[in-house]
């Protein structure tokens, strides 16, 4: 019992640290925007994107194994790092590049010039679609019976990643680009993120399988740390 309370511990932390770090990746990256084409459909996302959906992927499996209250200081703790990488980029851009420096000042600039913007648009977005994502699939989790693992992973992140594509778009687009240019960004981000959490499904159940039998949980049973 010792031993699987070691493993449940070092999981809930490594898995907190993924989230956070793919987190701070879609910020950084998220001024960069790319076409994607799946075949049956080409999509204009942010680079930021790409990462996002295992944000909600790792949020789901902390509800399921750790439930609401460990999930959300997760959350909260992407927030606190995110807010120390805005103040660090702050920090960079005061002190003046010497000569003969890698990077010079117009460089830094141009590729961090809107990093507070799109820091603060995604922590924004964040905080109302992470939390929204944790609290409907506990709610969905509570309907089924703790049954029916695809229904609560994905219906929590359709809504919550549409939330997140919206808040992020408006944020950083208006007044700069047309809402119908904003329109088409919303709709491919945000069915983006829901064919990856239909796809990730599949990884969701594999873990949760392997999770119960290891830590010998019962259907919507909880690990208590």
């Amino acid at each position: 019992m010792a031993r699987n309370r070691h493993v449940a511990e070092r999981m809930y932390y490594i898995l907190g640290a993924l989230f956070i770090a793919a987190l701070i990746t879609c910020n950084l990256i998220a001024n960069k925007f790319i076409s994607l084409d799946l075949g049956f459909k080409t999509f204009v996302i942010s680079a930021g994107v790409l990462p996002y959906p295992i944000t909600f992927l790792i949020t789901d499996i902390l509800s399921e194994l750790y439930g609401q209250k460990r999930t959300t200081h997760v959350v909260l703790a992407g927030l606190v790092a995110s807010l120390f990488v805005l103040l660090i980029l702050w920090l960079g851009a005061q002190f003046p590049a010497i000569d003969g420096s890698p990077v010079d000042d117009a460089m830094f600039d141009t590729v961090f010039r809107n990093a507070w913007r799109v820091i603060a648009a995604s922590m924004f977005a964040y905080l109302f679609a992470q939390l929204i994502d944790v609290r409907l699939f506990h709610f969905w989790k509570k309907v089924t019976g703790g049954k029916k693992l695809w229904v609560r992973n994905n219906f929590s992140t359709m809504l919550s990643q549409g939330v997140d594509t919206t808040l992020v778009v408006v944020v950083l687009f208006v007044g700069v680009e047309s809402w119908s240019t904003m329109s088409g960004y919303i709709l491919d981000g945000w069915l983006f993120k829901v064919i990856c959490a239909a796809l990730d499904t599949v990884v969701f159940y594999g873990i949760m399988a392997w999770a119960r039998r290891y830590f010998r949980l019962k259907v919507g049973e909880e690990i208590k740390l």
